[in-house]
């Protein structure tokens, strides 16, 4: 889990990077994404972004347009923030089960 709910940048896989390298268009928007993909506060930055409707920029590992493309299929969603979390506990118990 990560630190206090505003401190989880401190652990941001990008936290030293240019913040340039993340709010790139195109092909340039894969390479950022992969900075994402072993971050441990991964869904603390994705939910952040979709919670305040972040419209630019890599965050959490999506692009702006697979942000607005989820924010479009669930409207519903009041706290990305609660969604995504429980999500990552139910995972986890269940890889728990898996393994005992």
């Amino acid at each position: 889990m990560s630190s206090a709910q505003g401190d989880w940048r401190l652990d941001a896989a990008c936290r030293d990077r240019d913040p340039d390298q993340l709010f790139v268009r195109g092909a340039d928007q894969r390479r950022a994404k992969v900075v994402c993909f072993g971050c441990r506060v991964r869904t603390e930055c994705l939910a952040e972004a979709l919670d305040h409707r972040i419209e630019f920029g890599v965050w959490g590992g999506m692009t702006e347009r697979e942000r607005r493309a989820l924010l479009r299929r669930r409207p519903d969603v009041p706290s990305w923030r609660e969604l995504l979390e429980a999500a990552r506990r139910e995972h986890a118990m269940e890889e728990e089960c898996r393994v005992s």
